[in-house]
């Protein structure tokens, strides 16, 4: 009758714990949107994409490819993610370890004297523990054995642990991809930079070359009185200001450099390169692909994908702990008054073996906090994956309309430049016979320095938004 009694009682607290386990707050869901549109915008479409080709074959000049060789193993940032992914991978073994039973080694030995004027003592004191002897004083207390502890997973609390980290180190990786593909992107765009500023630095030379002629020009017609000292004068000031543009020129292309060689991990040093290469560059064809490419190609895509994967099994393992939770615990050794009986069997030998079940019933606020923080992220997780799916589209179109801008409009800046190269030679013509002001002679010469500056910064924008596709659409990583 009392055993039945007591397995009732059993039963009632089992089922208490379950319907409390149960009981969950109502939380709010929202559905990810994974579609993209079929095309982008004012661009034609086709089904093969650059993001499929690695950047050693994107990019052809060796010394770029040398450079962004260099970086991807020096650069401290890159150095930085590496551990960060050792740091998830570790991550990984610890929540596994957490499901799997724990077993411990462990001995003990201690003393211990109880007065003889309590119960305990006056107990022991009329126990013979061998024949003819009473109990040693003080008592020994000597152990050695092993002991385990598990908890059963019984709702995949602990296993959904173990998945989530996993998937944030998938996301690490993904994210260590993007900074690859960032890193090498920068690397190309400065260095196209760094080859338009050696390229504006020899337009400047030349244009002083102009000048100085044209000065000499001047000077003779002074002394042919046709001019004045104000004429002399303009064309000296002309010549001072193309050279002070020397010295800005120049320090741009030392903290271009300068730029370089931190992404490349390494004190200030030249950057090898060929700058009379850089008005044969011909912008590479960029194969777009479709839209829905990105959603495999974009490593901050992946990431965001994997992170929300992440977070969902989060919120299983906040819901898991509303659940009853069943652990079970045992250990088996040998124990003794003396080290001589410690291996005694089967006198010293011990063991135990336990269950325990136990779920919240009442003061359960932290664990329903834990849960709508978690569901609060997934929630962030969602708005975060969709913003980059977003961001990620954008980035194309837009570079994609940039290409086709860029090509027209240098078209129009390289005749603006024939146009001009002309006009110099022509108006130096007239001004010999008289036919034109000296002043003309100098927008003429302004205007032909500025066109040419202009047709190599467009030039290297054209680069760099070539290479602003080729990251966009998920490239350099692989």
């Amino acid at each position: 009758m009392l055993k039945r009694r007591i397995y009732q009682g059993l039963s009632a607290a089992c089922l208490a714990l379950a319907v409390a386990g149960c009981k969950l707050p109502q939380l709010v869901g929202r559905n990810v949107r994974r579609s993209v549109p079929s095309t982008y915008n004012n661009s034609t479409q086709d089904t093969l994409s650059t993001a499929k080709v690695q950047w050693q074959e994107f990019f052809t000049d060796p010394n770029l490819k040398a450079l962004i060789d260099s970086a991807l193993q020096r650069n401290q940032e890159l150095n930085i993610t590496q551990q960060e992914l050792q740091i998830a991978r570790n991550e990984i073994q610890a929540r596994k370890g957490e499901y799997l039973p724990s077993v411990t080694l462990g001995g003990q030995a201690a003393l211990d004297r109880v007065s003889r004027y309590t119960i305990q003592g006056a107990t022991e004191d009329q126990i013979n523990i061998q024949p003819d002897r009473r109990t040693p004083d003080p008592l020994g207390n000597f152990q050695l054995g092993a002991y385990a502890s598990w908890e059963v997973d019984i709702w995949h609390k602990l296993r959904n642990a173990r998945k989530s980290a996993a998937t944030r180190y998938l996301a690490s990786v993904d994210g260590r991809n993007f900074m690859v593909t960032n890193l090498i992107a920068e690397i190309a765009t400065s260095y196209y930079e760094l080859l338009a500023l050696d390229n504006q630095l020899l337009i400047l030379q030349q244009s002083i070359e102009i000048q100085d002629n044209a000065l000499r020009v001047v000077r003779q017609e002074k002394e042919a009185a046709r001019v004045t000292e104000l004429a002399v004068k303009r064309f000296e000031a002309q010549i001072q200001n193309t050279t002070s543009l020397q010295y800005v020129t120049r320090q741009r292309i030392t903290e271009t450099e300068n730029r370089i060689n931190f992404l490349l991990g390494r004190f200030p040093q030249p950057i090898v390169r060929n700058a009379e290469e850089f008005n044969g560059l011909v912008p590479k064809t960029i194969q777009a692909g479709i839209p829905a490419q990105l959603l495999s190609n974009r490593p901050d895509i992946r990431r965001a994908e994997q992170q929300l994967v992440a977070a969902k099994l989060d919120v299983q393992v906040a819901r898991a702990n509303f659940y009853p939770s069943l652990g079970i615990s045992g250990g088996v050794g040998f124990g003794a008054f003396k080290p001589g009986l410690l291996f005694t069997t089967p006198g010293a030998l011990l063991y135990s073996i336990a269950g325990d079940l136990s779920a919240p019933l009442i003061n359960r606020n932290g664990i329903k906090a834990l849960y709508s923080t978690a569901n609060a992220l997934q929630l962030q997780a969602v708005y975060n994956y969709e913003r980059t799916v977003l961001n990620a589209y954008i980035e194309v179109a837009n570079q994609l309309s940039n290409i086709n801008n860029l090509e027209q409009g240098y078209e129009a800046k390289l005749k603006e430049v024939q146009a001009l190269s002309l006009s110099i030679r022509i108006s130096n013509s007239l001004f010999r016979s008289v036919r034109a002001d000296y002043t003309e002679v100098l927008f003429t010469q302004r205007d032909a320095l500025n066109a040419r500056f202009d047709l190599t910064e467009t030039k290297m924008k054209q680069l760099n938004a070539t290479v602003n596709v080729y990251r966009a659409l998920g490239g350099g990583w692989e």
